[in-house]
């Protein structure tokens, strides 16, 4: 792990990092809020913090005698359902890492992740939007860990042989030992978007992810009265930090959705007496259309914090003008978790312009291509320092080093303004990504796909902007002589190839010649220009490209 010891110093004597683990501050919880409601979810399922640490001993119980120890690598799968609290919680009981995986890994991206990280349980719900994925993780992980090394949440027709956790809870197993760790140590690793090829294993502190959620309880004013509602997975910093540990620290309350749905939420909402929530761009405008539609209200909600990808204007303003629904932007990423927010009280004069101020404890500065501070009101790209940020990327340290400094300052691949009042703004991006619907998709591995496709002589993937989810993914093609593909062959060679569907372009659009650089560097922002014109958008249509980065003299 990489800590500058003198930042570790700095930290710990302002009391940003302590003594404390999130452990103890589940413990202290338990003690203080034991018969308030934790964990909810849309399964019937309802836990006090009493209960759940009761829940969490016996699973605690179940890994302990799978040979779960302090260290041990435990990946998991599972969705926004109680059962995740309680095998996170197990985990920080054991002193074990807790490696929330993404449900889109399946097969050989299964395979791949958990042996880099070294996986030594791995536990996974049976079934997934209807599809028994048991026979898929049995097959997956052969050669990896043995069958007795993987849980199943529910049964498998599929998989019968594997062990289900039901059943294992119901053997009364003794409780182990809880472990007394610190602050230091290493707690959770989050894996970055995108396939394994290209997902790096973020690296948290218990001092990373305490000071990061009590910093977002303060900042927003965040009590035990508040409750939350969660629809978005809880294996990346929305759902993880902000939708289970953030609650957690203060005494709240989550509401967990499986599968978001729109009537369903709503419902759920005004039941449970949702306070605020949180999420990608898509929620809120599928929810503000529901109860536009709907004649609806939700007047337990006071807020909604949007993150991803910049939010638009006219959603803020339908949002509240509607419904009385504050929409707040944030800003961050895995490694230097949202520090950047728009609150509540002035996200009716920011109006989607801004995408926030640092939360206390955070230094951010704006930055040329050598890392040189640039003068305010001048884009470049945003770097982070404080006690929330990432300690390095798993048995990844040319990445850590190009993402995190000596002085511990990360670098985002974001280009961003910040003005005098210390608001800062995203106007673009550096790195190649497409945010669709708040996830990252790496557009130079979808490009290395398309490689082979019979009938295309050259080609590159660019993000395709659209209201409701951002971005969609947009494969610019370049015909060889007397064939044009059609989308569908070029899906069914990607199918062919085995390429993951959520990696498959959305849109194609032909062109004469991909535009490049005497060096052979694609000019990205010249085909989004393209794009817009065909699409009938002027170019203050507010969307953020890896283009935006060479028009500002950074590498692509």
């Amino acid at each position: 792990m990489k800590i500058n010891p003198e930042l570790e110093k700095l930290y710990k004597e302002r009391g940003d990092w302590t003594d404390d683990t999130l452990l103890t501050r589940f413990e202290k919880s338990v003690e203080k809020f034991g018969d308030r409601e934790f964990v909810v979810d849309d399964l019937g399922r309802r836990y006090t913090y009493k209960e759940m640490d009761v829940y969490s001993d016996k699973v605690a119980a179940v890994l302990y005698e799978y040979g779960v120890r302090e260290g041990s690598m435990v990946t998991y799968q599972i969705t926004p359902r109680s059962e995740f609290v309680a095998v996170m919680l197990a985990c920080f009981k054991l002193g074990a890492v807790s490696i929330p995986l993404g449900m889109f890994f399946e097969n050989e991206g299964l395979r791949d992740i958990t042996a880099f990280l070294g996986s030594n349980l791995h536990i996974s719900v049976a079934k997934y939007r209807g599809r028994d994925r048991g026979g898929m993780i049995e097959e997956s992980l052969e050669g990896v860990l043995s069958r007795k090394r993987i849980i199943l949440i529910g049964e498998s027709r599929t998989a019968p042989e594997l062990v289900c956790l039901e059943e294992l809870l119901m053997q009364g197993l003794p409780v182990p030992p809880r472990y007394k760790g610190t602050g230091t140590d290493l707690s959770t690793i989050l894996c970055t978007s995108g396939t394994t090829s290209m997902s790096k294993g973020v690296m948290l502190t218990n001092d990373n992810i305490i000071f990061s959620e009590d910093g977002f309880n303060k900042e927003l004013g965040l009590t035990e009265e508040d409750i939350m509602f969660m629809p978005a997975p809880l294996n990346h910093a929305t759902g993880y930090h902000h939708g289970i540990i953030s609650p957690m620290l203060r005494g709240g309350k989550v509401v967990l959705q499986e599968r978001f749905c729109c009537v369903d939420a709503i419902h759920m909402m005004n039941r449970e007496k949702v306070t605020y929530s949180m999420g990608a761009t898509p929620f809120i405008y599928d929810l503000v259309a529901q109860l536009d539609v709907s004649g609806e209200k939700l007047p337990y909600l006071r807020f909604y914090i949007c993150g991803g990808a910049p939010v638009p204007e006219f959603l803020v303003n339908k949002a509240f003008n509607n419904h009385q629904i504050l929409v707040c932007e944030c800003y961050g990423s895995t490694e230097s978790v949202p520090h950047l927010y728009v609150r509540p009280s002035e996200a009716l004069d920011v109006h989607g312009r801004w995408s926030g101020r640092a939360m206390g404890g955070i230094e951010v500065r704006i930055v040329d291509s050598n890392h040189n501070e640039v003068p305010r009101g001048t884009v470049g790209e945003e770097a982070s320092r404080g006690p929330s940020v990432f300690v390095g990327y798993y048995k990844n340290e040319e990445a850590t080093e190009k993402a995190l400094d000596d002085d511990g300052w990360c670098y985002s691949g974001d280009l961003c303004v910040m003005d005098e009042n210390d608001n800062v703004k995203v106007v673009g991006r550096i790195k190649d990504v497409i945010i669709r619907g708040g996830e990252n998709l790496n557009a130079n591995e979808i490009d290395s796909y398309l490689e082979g496709c019979p009938g295309i002589k050259d080609h590159t993937i660019v993000g395709r902007p659209e209201e409701r989810l951002g971005e969609r993914i947009c494969a610019f093609i370049v015909c060889e002589p007397g064939h044009q593909p059609t989308k569908e062959d070029i899906l069914e060679y990607l199918k062919a190839k085995r390429v993951p569907k959520r990696l498959w372009p959305e849109y194609v659009e032909y062109i004469d010649r991909i535009p490049r650089t005497d060096s052979g560097k694609v000019q990205k922002f010249k085909l989004d220009k393209v794009l817009r014109e065909r699409m009938g958008l002027s170019d203050s249509y507010r969307t953020i490209t890896a283009g935006d980065a060479q028009k500002h003299g950074f590498n692509v």
